[in-house]
């Protein structure tokens, strides 16, 4: 139980000081992003261009894009995308929040069968 509270513990503090340099990290509003999704079952793989505010379907899932931030003067520096994700058929969101492109573990979807993720923004 000790091992695991202390497991627990440092993912916490690491998504916590991820977070803090993020907040603290002047960034800048993007026009789009450009997100990779990944069907398990199959093996394949699609890059999906979304604007703010768009939603599309990626197979039984709706994406929608709710912002997309990056560093100001370092465009290719990283990606903040806020997403939110609901699949047919299932009630609730299958993801909602943000996903960072340098770091996609801290913030992923859990899904048995779909893996998207953040690549960068797409800027104007």
């Amino acid at each position: 139980m000790i091992l695991r509270l202390s497991a627990f513990s440092m993912i916490l503090a690491t998504i916590s000081a991820t977070a803090i340099a993020a907040a603290q990290e002047r960034t800048q509003p993007a026009a789009g992003a450009l997100l990779r999704g990944l069907d398990k079952f199959n093996g394949s793989v699609v890059d999906i261009e979304l604007s703010v505010g768009q939603t599309i379907k990626f197979d039984r899932l709706n994406v929608t894009l709710t912002e997309c931030l990056y560093p100001v003067g370092n465009p290719v520096g990283d990606a903040y995308a806020g997403l939110q994700i609901t699949e047919e058929g299932n009630s609730g969101e299958a993801f909602s929040g943000w996903m960072i492109a340098s770091s996609p573990a801290l913030s992923a979807m859990e899904h048995s069968r779909y893996d998207i993720w953040v690549l960068r923004c797409i800027i104007s």
